[in-house]
């Protein structure tokens, strides 16, 4: 869309800018603009040529102005054959969950704006309050030209993604048809009734209720419980964004993880079924870790229960499918 808006305009704009370490999903489009090996590697005869540019290389001011000055490099030497910059707000979900300072979508805004290159914020993954505000890029005091949505629109339960955009880019598709600037692209499933009527029930819930308010409180929460891990020798480091929290270890092989050898090893787990669920227990310097499985609804829960062991158990008995869903 971003490319046929430039070309109604009257500009040829081949290139989309993209992350260092980003992800943006499999179809080939996508695909081409990610930058994953893992998933590029076996489709690069096919993939459409995209730029990347550093993302920054961690959750510093002084990261993000290094990393602006690389994109102001690029884009003074191919700015003019780029239609968009996409990127994923302060956090690359696929990418091991890397994090980075809002002003570097602050400063590259400004910057891809001298230059006519819209923004495509992929909040796919960061959408609906997942990292404290509704949409990460409100952190950084944006509005992006486009934005993708999906997950968290219709709380799991039905696939649905939207892409919304401006009116002024929208009136540039809008024209008589035999003019043939339209934007023809659809899918079967456009416009899905049940998968809306999800959504629906999802935006209604966030009207209703604080939901980004609770969120904080189990973001603080979550904080407090990941400050223990910051002192253990295998651990390198630990940061959080609202709701996501992302414990980076280090000292390990890549053969030691093949088949889950160490974490499934029986001297480190107790295997348990509890009325439909499969539960894996272990003990870390005396702080307990529950991971819970129900095959009925496959979200996985990571509690540390210490002194709350037993209030969390209960709370396991009078376990409703409905409930978990609302949750999260």
């Amino acid at each position: 869309m971003s490319f046929h808006y430039h070309k109604n305009m009257g500009e040829n704009r081949p290139l989309f800018l993209s992350l260092t370490n980003s992800y943006h999903g499999e179809t080939i489009g996508a695909l081409s603009v990610g930058d994953v090996e893992l998933y590029k590697e076996t489709y690069k005869p096919l993939l459409i040529s995209s730029i990347q540019t550093p993302v920054p290389k961690d959750r510093t001011k002084e990261s993000a102005y290094r990393a602006l000055e690389e994109l102001e490099k690029i884009l003074e030497k191919r700015g003019k054959e780029i239609s968009a910059f996409i990127f994923e707000p302060l956090v690359q979900g696929a990418g091991y969950m890397h994090m980075y300072h809002p002003i570097y979508l602050t400063e590259a805004s400004k910057i891809c704006k001298e230059y006519n290159i819209h923004l495509i914020a992929d909040e796919i993954m960061t959408g609906f309050g997942r990292t404290g505000t509704m949409f990460a890029t409100q952190q950084a005091n944006i509005i992006p030209d486009f934005m993708t949505l999906s997950k968290g629109l219709t709380g799991g339960f039905l696939p649905l993604s939207v892409v919304l955009t401006k009116n002024g880019i929208y009136q540039a598709f809008y024209c008589d048809y035999n003019k043939y600037r339209a934007f023809l692209h659809s899918h079967s499933y456009t416009g899905n009734p049940l998968a809306c009527s999800s959504a629906l029930a999802t935006l209604e819930l966030f009207e209703r209720s604080d939901v980004l308010g609770e969120n904080r409180k189990k973001a603080k929460y979550i904080l407090e419980k990941l400050e223990k891990f910051k002192d253990l020798k295998n651990v390198k480091e630990v940061r959080q964004r609202g709701m996501i929290s992302a414990i980076e270890l280090k000292g390990y092989r890549p053969e030691e993880r093949i088949g889950l050898k160490r974490v499934l090893n029986p001297n480190y787990w107790d295997f348990k079924n509890w009325g439909g669920f499969l539960t894996l227990r272990t003990n870390f310097g005396g702080h307990h870790l529950l991971l819970t499985f129900d095959w009925a609804n496959p979200l996985l829960l990571i509690t540390f229960i210490g002194r709350e062991e037993l209030g969390f158990r209960n709370w396991l008995r009078d376990y409703r499918p409905l409930d978990w869903a609302l949750i999260f």
